[in-house]
């Protein structure tokens, strides 16, 4: 299907009214009637925001709410329906190099025998071409990233012979050492131990620090209350702001139904 509106430029004149992606030119992600459909499959519906730069933004929401598909749309891997999608200036993966994306379902075949570096280092094949030579300053990136994640001490191992916490932090390092202006995590901590996830956490801390934005898919409400903006999806966008002004009682039993929600 062909991705109609990806490739508007929303800088122009014509989109300068008031029914353009809302303004604020130092967001680096802005969405205007977003829709993402999977045949007769609605993923997305007319969602309408922006992301804040430097800051985390957490997507929360119920199973099958979009929050995967939208990810996926920010880093150009899925193809928007309908509506305007702009990232980092421009269309979504027109910026490879600027944007990474750790896959909840990120996996390595373990007949490959791919050392825990090697993966980490693909987070620069971004910048350098799969084929490309590594520099002096893409080992370095790969050593802080493998450092900071933990991981630095299982660098020659393949990454079948770690554990579930250990094989995500070292996809969060891959992410880290591409050394993106954007960062999005899907469910990044979902089913970890708790050292892996107060690493991840961290990680995530650090990437705003320095003034990266993060954006992550989470089910868990307190860790969308600790963010900076939070996007509640439910197909449709039933609210963005701030975690006080989304995270209520009301948006809540919009997005979930009134069923329980699990925090």
């Amino acid at each position: 299907r062909a991705p109609v509106g990806n490739g508007t430029d929303l800088r122009s004149p014509a989109m300068t009214s008031t029914s353009a992606v809302p303004v604020d030119p130092t967001a680096p992600v802005r969405a205007r009637d977003v829709t993402i459909a999977y045949g007769d499959h609605l993923a997305v519906c007319d969602a309408t925001f922006t992301v804040p730069a430097g800051r985390t933004t957490a997507v929360i929401g119920p199973n099958g709410s979009g929050k995967t598909s939208l990810l996926r749309a920010i880093s150009g891997l899925e193809p928007i329906d309908h509506g305007e999608l702009e990232v980092l200036g421009g269309r979504p993966g027109r910026r490879r190099e600027a944007v990474a994306h750790v896959m909840q379902t990120t996996k390595v075949n373990d007949a490959v025998p791919l050392t825990v570096r090697e993966v980490v280092a693909m987070g620069r094949y971004a910048r350098r071409g799969a084929f490309g030579r590594l520099r002096h300053d893409d080992h370095e990136a790969i050593d802080v990233a493998m450092a900071r994640l933990g991981v630095a001490d299982v660098a020659s191992r393949h990454l079948r012979e770690l554990s579930g916490g250990q094989r995500q932090r070292v996809y969060v390092a891959q992410g880290l050492a591409q050394g993106a202006e954007l960062l999005l995590l899907d469910e990044p901590v979902t089913g970890l131990d708790i050292p892996s996830q107060e690493r991840i956490a961290t990680a995530m801390a650090e990437e705003v620090a320095t003034g990266r934005t993060v954006v992550f898919t989470t089910h868990d409400l307190e860790a969308a209350a600790e963010s900076d903006h939070v996007l509640l999806l439910a197909t449709h966008l039933v609210a963005s702001g701030a975690p006080d002004e989304v995270l209520t009682t009301e948006h809540l039993a919009d997005a979930y139904g009134g069923g329980v929600v699990e925090t």
